[in-house]
């Protein structure tokens, strides 16, 4: 984003765009950020604020890079250890490289007790990474006095034990804390009465707080609310009282309220004062305490360096025992305390030297996100601690002995500091699957290297698989990825970056999808090679099906997802947790097809009626017109079959198409001119004519209340930019799609003018057809909609006049489909669908939609930011070791957060459910029972051999959606004599199949019981497929 000019690199910043605001990307480009100390956790702040767009990002740092460096900073390289280069030099270029908007400059000057502050005068953030307490109480001190002050955070991590700190001065005001879209909700009655209560049509939730203010529009009766902003007080998730309603008009009918934002001022104190009562998040409530004393903790650390001029020595208990003592010191000094940890001080005294890349991760998306507030005043800050600890990962390891943590002198040291030899060599020999290389993807692969997860000298691998091409929009946040990689693929790009950071990792790429077409690569001796499954997916269809076949082949999978600042981790582990499958979120409410045709309410609904025009014109019709003449190409032959009364179908919307047929530009003018007339005026009239604005319902209501809106039709108005823009994209479409060649010069207002000036209107009748109301009625398909003879004679003739005309050439049988591309601006896609939508929306007086907005839902496109790709990367990396250690089910954790208001909450996954059969026979989501068969092997005896093997007696089998045998179906006796081979048919490389069946119950009348899949093989060698 050039700061000059102030524009707002829509290719590159749309995603990010739609959660943080133009405002707010504006401010960060005019803003300037201190950034010292490239550690770990310094690196991962870098990265995250230069991928948003500040304007300049000064890093800084006095260290030489290190071996250990290697384990903690992906832009450290060994040849920079080797040639001894100061750490901020060897990444300045490389986070530079992150964004072409950003200026990034470096420093290597002291910053100590005797340096003069004054240069961060020039800074509207300052953040601080390992540096000591002293040196972060001093720069606090100096930021939070300056006018206005300079915004100040500082990030410390030390083995298993991290924490941020905030302070934005004594008053720090935010536009908007939450970033919530304010949405219209529709009002089901208003009570004349002190207080009035507002109801919610349709019972729907009004997501109000008390205290929240809200602006009331288009209320019918009692109109002097209307435009009036009123503070509500809730009284239930659809009503609420708005105050003294008494003296106005009784409601009538109609009317929306929208939630008002408003500012909101915080207060921070500095540093030094919060020591001693700090105001701290909670993310595990399991652990309530642990805030507190992680805080009594790591200053107690802070006093250990102070005194001793080091951090405590690896394994050293008597090191272990004075930080306990100081711990206690500390502690006895606070206000706000919880009792003393010894455990985890001992743990953070062993492991304060080391670093857990991916506890660095986590915490650096959080601290990313309030540098982004800081410089914005873009949701609600932290106040003013965030501490987190990574004690689970920890705790299985204290009994290892001292030499398993001590340094081997390589890039793992920081690492085995924390989880010990051992566990880093089953982090070298795992074998890893990842779905997706995509934003979440990137930051995995980053910490799989940091981990040295999958390395070849340890028959470890990481195989990725994607199979999309890099985009520019990507660059904002997939930050493997540069602008010459654009248009490449993800997979080979994510692992050659991903070598540039550990060479020593061996990473398979591929281009598939993870689907059933692919199973025969993906199948279950690929799966059967690995230890766990990560997904880094962005839709629910294929999680669920990646989390299938992991349930069947008994791998832990490790999900996680975002959507703006939210982000998920879910940790499915065989036979401890419930699976992704197990719970399912309620499915999307479509639109109903009536609504979307004549009675939109709001302005989702005019935008998906535009985005559905685009589908049927330039999508499905050229499609359908293409493939019927592929398959018929002889048009006399159609002919033919038609005269002798065949029916064929579509043929009658292909001709349809063949007759009106545009040649030129002109004709392609036309039908964009004709189209406006239909869309905006003759609907309109047609509405109005079947149901005038005093129409009444059978209980005696007006059929055009709230939320139905009554449309005003319009007539075309060529000095209007929407009404030119709309004609202009339309003619473009149709251009494309017949292939008809046009010049910019024909685009041009005096062309499309002289042209459109030459176009008869046809003079509008109203016709007596039937408008469908119903909700639940669905759109009819056209195709599949019976013919009338007077339809099927215009057919024939419109054929016998294209063929007589010569109009049936190669090149009139063919259409070109267009594949609705949101992120290209120059093929006139957008423009349709947002002059569309816009003109639909002036039509029905419902609040149009910038071009940014409607191209977020016409694209279906979801917010995204690197902060939170960052964090939620970081917290699933930290639950992989928990797998690969074989963890017990209490130290598993899942996550949820939202890095704007700031929450975050771990939580335990699941526990697996256990059924109960009968007779203490159980089975959870994880089990399967096994039947081997043979050639000969028949469906009786299936039955038997599971009788034998488990004592039970089924009553059905079912494989897929087939029914093999039910006994109360007539003929399926018969069946228990034929083979399972003739029953299934497999396919021939098919050694297994997996059936379902039921259980007859224990009591007459009682439904049939579950029971786990049943695998039946089809030979006594067929355990693979």
């Amino acid at each position: 984003m050039a700061a000059d000019s102030m524009e707002i690199d829509d290719s590159l910043y749309s995603r990010q765009r739609y959660v943080l605001g133009d405002s707010a990307m504006h401010q960060m480009a005019q803003s300037s950020v201190f950034l010292s100390g490239m550690g770990g956790m310094g690196i991962e702040i870098a990265k995250n604020i230069v991928l948003a767009g500040v304007k300049t990002v000064t890093l800084h740092d006095t260290k030489q890079c290190e071996t250990c460096d290697l384990g903690s900073n992906f832009f450290i390289h060994k040849d920079d250890v080797l040639s001894h280069r100061g750490r901020v030099e060897a990444v300045c270029h490389r986070v530079a490289e992150l964004n072409p908007y950003v200026h990034v400059d470096k420093s290597s000057s002291a910053l100590d007790d005797n340096t003069d502050l004054s240069f961060l005068t020039k800074y509207q953030c300052v953040i601080l990474t390992e540096a000591r307490l002293s040196l972060q109480k001093r720069l606090n001190e100096f930021c939070h006095s300056q006018q206005p002050p300079i915004r100040f955070i500082a990030c410390d991590a030390y083995g298993i034990c991290v924490r941020v700190f905030c302070d934005f001065g004594e008053e720090f005001e935010v536009s908007d804390p939450t970033g919530e879209e304010s949405k219209e909700i529709f009002i089901q009655t208003i009570t004349q009465a002190d207080p009035g209560v507002v109801t919610c049509m349709d019972k729907q939730p009004h997501g109000l707080q008390t205290g929240q203010s809200v602006v009331f529009r288009e209320v019918n009766g009692m109109e002097e609310l209307n435009s009036n902003t009123r503070q509500v007080s809730v009284l239930s998730p659809h009503s609420f009282a708005i105050g003294d309603t008494s003296q106005l008009q009784p409601y009538a009918h109609g009317g929306f309220f929208v939630l008002v934002k408003t500012s909101k001022t915080y207060t921070f104190e500095t540093l030094e004062k919060q020591l001693c009562d700090p105001q701290v998040l909670t993310p595990d409530l399991s652990k309530p305490e642990a805030p507190l004393q992680i805080h009594a903790s790591m200053l107690a650390l802070d006093t250990f360096q102070e005194q001793h001029s080091r951090l405590p020595n690896i394994g050293c208990l008597q090191d272990a025992e004075v930080l306990l003592k100081l711990t206690e010191e500390v502690n006895a000094t606070l206000r706000n305390k919880a009792s003393v940890n010894s455990e985890l001080v001992r743990c953070l005294s062993r492991t304060a030297r080391g670093t857990l890349p991916p506890l660095a991760a986590a915490v650096g998306g959080l601290a990313s996100q309030e540098v982004l507030k800081a410089i914005t005043g873009k949701f609600a800050p932290l106040q003013q601690w965030f501490y987190l600890d990574a004690m689970e990962v920890v705790r299985p390891l204290q009994s290892l002995s001292a030499e398993e943590f001590l340094p081997k002198g390589d890039r793992y040291d920081g690492l085995r500091a924390c989880i010990g030899e051992s566990m880093c060599l089953k982090l070298h020999k795992l074998r890893v699957f990842m779905v997706g290389c995509g934003a979440i993807g990137c930051e995995m692969l980053k910490n799989f290297a940091l981990l040295g997860v999958g390395l070849a000298k340890n028959s470890g691998e990481v195989c990725i698989t994607d199979p999309d091409l890099i985009e520019k929009s990507n660059l904002n946040r997939q930050f493997l990825f540069r602008p010459h990689h654009i248009q490449k693929p993800k997979s080979t790009t994510a692992a050659e970056a991903t070598h540039d950071i550990n060479p020593d990792l061996q990473v398979d790429a591929h281009l598939n999808k993870v689907c059933p077409a692919t199973e025969n690569i993906y199948n279950d001796s690929f799966y059967s090679r690995l230890n766990l499954v990560v997904t880094a997916l962005d839709n629910v269809e294929a999680r669920r099906y990646v989390d299938s076949r992991c349930v069947s082949n008994q791998r832990p999978l490790l999900d996680s997802g975002t959507m703006g600042t939210k982000g998920h981790t879910e940790i499915i582990v065989p036979n401890l947790t419930e699976s992704y499958n197990s719970h399912r979120d309620p499915p999307e409410e479509e639109i109903p097809f009536c609504t979307l045709k004549s009675f939109p309410s709001v302005i989702e609904h005019t935008i998906q009626w535009a985005r559905d025009k685009f589908e049927n014109a330039f999508v499905h019709k050229p499609s359908m017109y293409t493939t019927f003449w592929q398959t018929h190409p002889s048009a006399e032959g159609v002919l033919q079959r038609m005269q002798a009364g065949e029916s064929m179908e579509g043929a009658f919307q292909v001709i349809k198409l063949l007759s009106r047929r545009p040649s030129q530009w002109e004709h392609c003018i036309t039908i964009a001119r004709l189209k406006f007339e239909k869309y905006y005026k003759r609907k309109a009239l047609q509405l109005l004519h079947s149901f005038p604005l005093d129409t009444r319902l059978k209980d005696g209501s007006l059929f055009w209340q709230s939320p139905k809106r009554p449309p005003a039709p319009f007539d075309f108005d060529l000095k209007d930019s929407l009404h030119f823009t709309f004609i202009v994209s339309t003619a473009r479409l149709f251009a494309g799609i017949y292939n008809i060649p046009y010049s910019e010069k024909d685009l041009s207002e005096e062309a499309v003018t002289r042209l459109l000036s030459e176009i008869k209107i046809p003079e509008y009748r109203p016709s007596e057809k039937s408008i469908v109301t119903d909700e639940s009625a669905k759109k009819p398909d056209q195709m599949k909609m019976p013919l009338s003879s007077e339809e099927e004679r215009e057919a024939i003739s419109q054929l016998e006049q294209a063929i007589a005309m010569d109009g049936v050439t190669p090149e009139k049988l063919q259409m070109s489909p267009l594949q609705f591309e949101k992120d290209d601006d120059s093929n006139g896609h957008m423009d349709f669908v947002t002059a569309a939508s816009s003109l639909r929306a002036r039509m029905y007086s419902i609040e149009p939609a910038d071009r940014l907005k409607t191209k977020r839902i016409a694209g279906k496109i979801i917010p995204a930011i690197a902060t939170s790709t960052a964090a939620v990367a970081g917290l699933v990396a930290l639950e992989l070791i928990k797998v690969v250690g074989d963890y017990e089910f209490e130290s598993f954790k899942n996550c949820f957060f939202n890095l704007a208001i700031p929450v975050m909450v771990l939580t335990e996954p699941a526990p697996v459910k256990r059924m109960l059969i009968r007779d203490n026979i159980y089975f959870s989501i994880w089990d399967f029972w096994t039947i081997y068969g043979h050639e000969d092997f028949t469906l009786s005896d299936f039955i038997n051999a599971v009788r034998e093997k488990y004592g039970i007696e089924p009553t059905m089998v079912v494989h897929g959606v087939k029914m093999l045998y039910v006994p109360v179906m007539p003929g399926h006796s018969k069946r228990l004599k034929l083979t399972m081979q003739k029953l299934i048919k497999p396919s021939v490389d098919r050694r297994y199949v997996d059936l379902t069946m039921s259980l007859a119950p224990e009591a007459d009348g009682d439904d049939d019981l579950a029971c786990p899949p049943v695998r039946y093989f089809f030979s006594r060698n067929g355990e693979t497929r």
